[in-house]
């Protein structure tokens, strides 16, 4: 932090944040006062306004459900309840807001661009932000299976109708959805941004991105017109699989929905709790390198990859048939229109596939690493492999996933390439 702009960050805590009534962090908060620093000092700095109740660097944990309202009969107000210290630091019912969470919802308002709501899970954000905007319909792809399951859920309530994503332009209408999931599970594929802006400006429908696959410092959807970002805090916001948990982001110009989201949220329940909060805030601060070397090692090793699936004869190319990442979309990265160099400048996500010549392959190679465990989700320091099938039975039965963590490229690619040669051995014995 720059030493001339002391009053950015500790002055924060005495001037007025403008907070609403329901303690939802808004755009005249000081969380969004930071984008002249660089992601790393955001995710450390962000929320340093809060800090006037306490003189601790780390942030404490909060247990706390509910909290005391003023002694002083003349200071009580209706749903309201403020710290005379701290006024962002005003807490009534943690349903509707807590110490932590809205520390963590401070940091991420700030380096997604847009004011931040955290919920229990990835699909708690992505329910309550169909519950919010209310579609007739929603066009969307494949990727994650969970989102398909809220939609026939609600389905169910509201008549939505679920379309293809590239549906003809007459089969939407204002006020309808086109989700875009970027980069795509299971595969780490990419989608152009811009294709779908104008798709939904041609249709009056929201543009409501999955970025989870592409966290800060990854992609900005909101450059690219998106109305709404969700991700699933789960994976990189978390970062060392030891907590759940959704987010969504409203792009500036709708800022004023806001507070009727938090309203919305205290009914519907699904809120963050304290635990992960607290988990989130600490997890946030490395975030940009911990992203930055995932991506990059797991380009590496698609890199080598397909570089031995091109070879013939040798221990990949009898094992995997195929290799999906968004660093290999050539026609996404090669030409005039390159679009993907511009929608992802820092790299193109930590996760990959690969599917394997047969299913029985798939199903045993897991078993022969040794860094990668072998387990759903995705996002945490340490490396996963998934046979999908294991929880995503309309994926294809010979595909693998990968989430690289932080142990290093050079390490990773020594564990498949032994599990490869042990795999081969066996089929051969």
């Amino acid at each position: 932090m720059s030493a001339t702009q002391p009053d950015l960050v500790e002055g924060m805590a005495h001037q007025d944040p403008s907070v609403s009534s329901t303690n939802a962090i808004n755009l005249e908060s000081p969380a969004t006062r930071l984008h002249h620093l660089s992601l790393s000092a955001q995710t450390i700095h962000a929320d340093d306004f809060l800090n006037s109740s306490h003189q601790a660097v780390a942030p404490p944990m909060h247990v706390a459900t509910t909290f005391r309202y003023n002694r002083d009969p003349e200071k009580l107000q209706a749903h309201h309840n403020e710290n005379p210290n701290n006024p962002l630091d005003s807490h009534v019912y943690s349903r509707i807001s807590n110490p932590n969470t809205t520390r963590l919802e401070a940091i991420l308002t700030s380096i997604l661009r847009g004011p931040s709501l955290t919920y229990s899970s990835g699909l708690a954000a992505f329910h309550a932000m169909l519950v919010h905007l209310n579609p007739k319909r929603i066009a969307i792809g494949d990727g994650y299976h969970g989102c398909h399951g809220v939609i026939k859920l609600l389905s169910k309530l509201t008549g939505l109708q679920m379309l293809d994503l590239d549906c003809p332009d007459t089969e939407l209408g204002p006020g309808d959805v086109i989700h875009v999931e970027t980069p795509l599970n299971p595969v780490g594929t990419a989608r152009n941004l811009e294709f779908y802006r104008k798709k939904a400006d041609r249709t009056g429908a929201w543009l409501t991105i999955d970025a989870t696959f592409a966290p800060p410092p990854l992609l900005d959807p909101f450059l690219w017109g998106a109305d709404v970002v969700m991700h699933s805090g789960t994976k990189y916001f978390g970062g060392h699989s030891d907590m759940l948990c959704g987010v969504l982001s409203l792009a500036p110009k709708h800022s004023d929905r806001l507070e009727e989201l938090n309203s919305e949220r205290l009914v519907i329940g699904g809120v963050l709790g304290s635990l992960e909060g607290w988990l989130g805030v600490r997890s946030l601060r490395t975030l940009e390198i911990r992203v930055k070397k995932q991506s990059h090692d797991a380009e590496k090793l698609v890199q080598w990859l397909s570089s031995e699936l091109a070879k013939e004869g040798s221990a990949v190319s009898k094992v995997v048939g195929e290799v999906l990442h968004a660093s290999l979309q050539k026609d996404a990265l090669e030409g005039d229109d390159a679009w993907l160099k511009r929608q992802m400048p820092n790299g193109f996500g930590p996760v990959f596939a690969f599917k394997t010549r047969d299913e029985r392959s798939a199903r045993i190679l897991p078993s022969k690493l040794h860094l990668f465990h072998h387990a759903t989700s995705l996002g945490g320091i340490e490396s996963l492999i998934e046979w999908r099938s294991m929880s995503d039975d309309t994926c294809d039965k010979r595909l693998l996933r990968v989430s690289v963590g932080i142990e290093g490229w050079e390490d990773l690619k020594e564990d498949l390439s032994q599990a490869f040669d042990a795999l081969i051995k066996e089929q051969n014995a």
